[in-house]
């Protein structure tokens, strides 16, 4: 019994058939039915290399964020609660040793002025009190000076125009309490643009590898930092300027790498090659939409 064929099945079969030789009818009593196939020409390597390739560049980039050195200053509400937490604590507390002795001490000192104290109840007793020992610590913190939360050439830097702040930009003691970012300026066509640092991806690297040889290539560089994982947290694609496009060669695909910086720090550059700026400043260096895609991996640590 023949099978009926519907014609959508045979539809993906067409520009393969290349002939359909009469049926015959085999021993058995079933007819036989043979299809000859196109065989694709083999294609060389170096032909099947120039048609693979992309006309985008792919480029690892790696975004080295300094956390910050010190805590932020409290917000009012910040003050006003750890304020109410503090007394809250001290009116629930049990005195401690030290604020027994001051008391002791206090009863000591009152029984002394009693018409019938006697001397011999103090032997024995240290001649050190805990208010003395009180006045000794008061003295070791008035000598102590904490670090300052605001570094040497940023007092400077709010003495001097708004020109000489972008300039101090370079150093990395600076924003203390907030997390810094690297960036470099590179040459892409005929203009100077801010990036975070990145190099073109090479055959036979990971694009994790990239992005290291990307912070390791910079001139003088001697900075430390952890990759955090070997996955890209972000991707940019851009196109070239119109004066180096090409047909081969569109544009480019940046995956970005986060890393922490251990130690380290760029060698200074005349041109101002480079600079350290936190999340809010990001916008006076960087392009909307490159900031756009930098900005959804970006956190404050």
């Amino acid at each position: 019994m023949a099978v009926p064929v519907s014609r959508a099945l045979l539809r993906p079969l067409r520009g393969i058939v290349t002939q359909i030789p009469r049926s015959g009818v085999t021993r058995s009593g079933c007819r036989q039915l043979s299809v000859g196939l196109r065989v694709p020409a083999i294609q060389k390597p170096e032909e099947a290399v120039l048609e693979s390739r992309s006309p985008w560049r792919l480029l690892g980039a790696v975004f080295v964020q300094r956390p910050a050195v010190i805590s932020r200053d409290r917000s009012p509400i910040e003050k006003d609660f750890a304020e109410l937490l503090q007394q809250t604590e001290l009116e629930r507390s049990l005195l401690a040793d030290h604020e027994l002795r001051l008391l002791e001490d206090a009863e000591r000192v009152s029984r002394k002025q009693e018409e019938d104290y006697d001397s011999d109840e103090d032997s024995g007793q240290d001649i050190v009190t805990a208010q003395d020992l009180e006045d000794t610590w008061d003295q070791k913190l008035r000598q102590f000076k904490p670090a300052p939360r605001v570094t040497g050439s940023i007092q400077k830097q709010l003495l001097n125009s708004e020109a000489d702040k972008k300039a101090d930009r370079t150093c990395l003691e600076r924003c203390l309490a907030d997390s810094l970012v690297l960036l470099v300026k590179e040459k892409i066509g005929s203009g100077d643009v801010w990036l975070l640092p990145q190099v073109q991806w090479e055959n036979g690297e990971t694009l994790r590898e990239t992005a290291e040889r990307a912070l390791t290539t910079l001139t003088g560089n001697s900075i430390k930092a952890t990759f955090l994982g070997n996955a890209p947290c972000g991707v940019y694609k851009y196109k070239f300027p119109k004066d180096v496009r090409t047909e081969s060669c569109v544009g480019a695909k940046v995956f970005f790498f986060k890393a922490l910086l251990d130690s380290g720090d760029l060698a200074p550059n005349k041109k101002g090659g480079h600079v350290w700026v936190s999340k809010t400043e990001l916008q006076d260096y960087l392009n909307p939409r490159y900031l756009e895609q930098v900005s959804r991996f970006m956190v404050d640590l």
